[in-house]
């Protein structure tokens, strides 16, 4: 089996978006952005009651800044989606 060159310019994007993270967190802050999920959910009267916690709940790492919080939950879902993502490519072209 041969390895084929790997393309780095995907993985350089994914890797300059989440060094931008924290400004995206600053500027929905800046300009009182809610997530329309929340606020559909507010409107209906329905409360967040949730059977796990999640890894990062509300995109943040406790005890850490808001905006590094952000960083390091954009590092780790990147991380974890691109692996995931490899994996069932490797899964579908051994197949």
């Amino acid at each position: 089996m041969t390895t084929a060159a790997v393309d780095r310019r995907p993985l350089a994007g994914l890797l300059a978006l989440v060094a931008l993270s924290p400004v995206f967190a600053w500027a929905s802050e800046a300009v009182g952005y809610a997530e329309p999920m929340e606020n559909a959910a507010a409107r209906a009267g329905v409360t967040a009651d949730p059977l796990v916690g999640g890894l990062f709940p509300g995109y943040a790492l406790p005890g850490v800044d808001a905006l590094a919080g952000t960083a390091a939950a954009g590092l780790v879902g990147t991380a974890l989606t691109l692996v995931a993502a490899l994996a069932l490519g490797r899964t579908l072209r051994a197949a």
